[in-house]
Parts: C-alpha cells; sequence; structure tokens
C-alpha cells in the first residue's frame, strides 16, 4: 500500500494535491516571512522556490504527499500541508510542513485540513497513529494541536539544525486510532460552529 494523490474536501476547504500550477498562488498566500519563522526550508520567506520545489521532488521520492490548501469561502489557495515520514508497515505517519495565510487563522481551515486528513489516515489508510511535531518555541501551534486533540508527548532536545544554525527542540504530539472518535466528534463539533 502506498499513498495516493486523492482529493480531499468539506464544506469550508478542498485539499488538491501538490502541483507546479500551485506555485503562484501558493507563493502570494505565503508571502509573509514570519509564516516561515519556524521552517527549516523557506527560513523567513528567503527562498519560496525552495519550498515548493523541494515538496514537488522529494515528497513522491519519500511516498509522502503534499496538498495545496484552497478555502472556499475566498475562492484561493491559503496554504499547504503534507503527509510525511511515512511508515506504513508500522500504520502511522506525520501530518506536517503546515502553514497558512494569516487572514484564515482563527477559522475553519485548519480544523477542517486536520478532520479531513486524520479521517483519511484513520479510516481509508487504517493507521494506528498519527504525528504531528512543531518547534518547541512556536507555542501557537502547540496550542492549536492540543486544541484539536492531539497529544503531547514530550520534547525532543537539540532535534533538528536549522539552517540559520540553530539547533531545534521539538514538541512531539500524536493522535492514535483509539482517541480518534473522540477528535473526530471534536473537530465536527468545531466546524459546526463554523456553518452557522
Amino acid at each position: 500500500m502506498s499513498i495516493e494523490p486523492v482529493v480531499l474536501e468539506n464544506a469550508f476547504v478542498r485539499l488538491e494535491p501538490l502541483e507546479n500550477r500551485h506555485r503562484g498562488p501558493l507563493r502570494d498566500a505565503g508571502n509573509d516571512p514570519d509564516l516561515w519563522r519556524f521552517a527549516n526550508v523557506n527560513l523567513d520567506n528567503t527562498s519560496f522556490d525552495a519550498w515548493m520545489d523541494h515538496r514537488l521532488t522529494e515528497a513522491p521520492r519519500a511516498g509522502e504527499m503534499t496538498w495545496a490548501v484552497f478555502d472556499k469561502a475566498s475562492d484561493s489557495h491559503v496554504g499547504s500541508t503534507s503527509y510525511l515520514a511515512v511508515m506504513l508497515a508500522h500504520k502511522r505517519l506525520e501530518i506536517g510542513w503546515t502553514w497558512y495565510a494569516k487572514r484564515v487563522w482563527a477559522g475553519p481551515v485548519n480544523p477542517s485540513c486536520k478532520r479531513m486528513l486524520l479521517a483519511h489516515g484513520f479510516d481509508v489508510l487504517g493507521l494506528n497513529r498519527m504525528e504531528l511535531k512543531a518547534d518547541a518555541r512556536n507555542q501557537r501551534s502547540c496550542r492549536a494541536m492540543e486544541r484539536f486533540g492531539a497529544k503531547f508527548e514530550g520534547i525532543h532536545r537539540s532535534h533538528m539544525l536549522r539552517p540559520d544554525g540553530r539547533l531545534r527542540d521539538t514538541a512531539w504530539f500524536s493522535v492514535i486510532r483509539e482517541e480518534w472518535p473522540g477528535v473526530r466528534d471534536g473537530l465536527d463539533e468545531r466546524l459546526a460552529g463554523f456553518a452557522t
């Protein structure tokens, strides 16, 4: 079994498998150095094309999947998210490389993406575990993961070397199969609040 390109869609968002045609719209959406402050590619938005080329070439080579995030309310592409570190033999993967334009923060975009990615992983791919991680300094992302129900698992100290030479401590989170129904129901309730 492998991760096949698939469009995922709900009332708010459409996740489209990343293609070169997304380069311009995503460059526009990501034109904010603050969005890339914790990134390892395109640090501080110094080279968007390096990020795009990395996802277009490395993701398929590694058996990963990257999506462009299309926000239906604004009729525009607003970011990207990926399945990473795919270990289907162990029925696990990571949701990561996620970023969104600030104009969609605190709205239905992130919970929509997490709801669809988790559902596809648990209900279609039959996974047992889905992981998420962030720079431990990125408290906004860490709070967002806890808010939708991911469990904090700890800090891996000096886990990654960043392009600026700094060592990154990484905060790890996960959702396991047994937790998925509760996480799903919480996400559905949250999204219902945006539908009214």
